[in-house]
């Protein structure tokens, strides 16, 4: 059996392969808690280092959480994409000490574009963010065959 005769096995796969290079989220303290075709599950402790002037979480590092749960389900069905465009909107702060959860799940695909919603919860589960992200196919697979 190859690897692309089991969704859940190509999408464990897939994030296996960007994770072994993702220094950006192995440097934010990201971590990979699930992933499936099309959806991934990732959180992130807040840490002092990532409060602004406010002492709440920077929105950039709130995205960045975001934006990282993306690029892994949108990244789960055997061939590279990189985003096109992403939006998010800030419902309420998040606090330093507090573990945020992004939660994404691919929405609809149409030729080589994609999109995907990505729910950022806070510890209380309450909702702090929700991103829309657009993506797109670059005709790559992971697993030439």
């Amino acid at each position: 059996m190859s690897v692309s005769d089991d969704p859940q096995h190509l999408a464990a796969a897939c994030a296996e392969a960007m994770w072994r290079d993702d220094e950006a989220a192995r440097g934010l303290g990201i971590r990979l808690d699930a992933i499936g075709p099309g959806t991934a599950t990732m959180s992130m402790a807040v840490t002092q280092a990532m409060a602004n002037g406010h002492g709440m979480c920077h929105g950039g590092f709130i995205f960045t959480l975001a934006d990282t749960a993306f690029a892994y389900a949108c990244n789960s069905h055997g061939e590279r994409a990189v985003a096109q465009h992403a939006a998010i909107t800030f419902l309420r702060p998040a606090r330093v000490g507090e573990r945020l959860v992004a939660t994404a799940a691919d929405r609809a695909q149409a030729g080589r574009t994609g999109l995907t919603d990505i729910e950022v919860r806070g510890g209380d589960g309450g909702l702090v963010a929700v991103f829309h992200g657009q993506s797109r196919r670059l005709g790559q697979p992971f697993f030439p065959a």
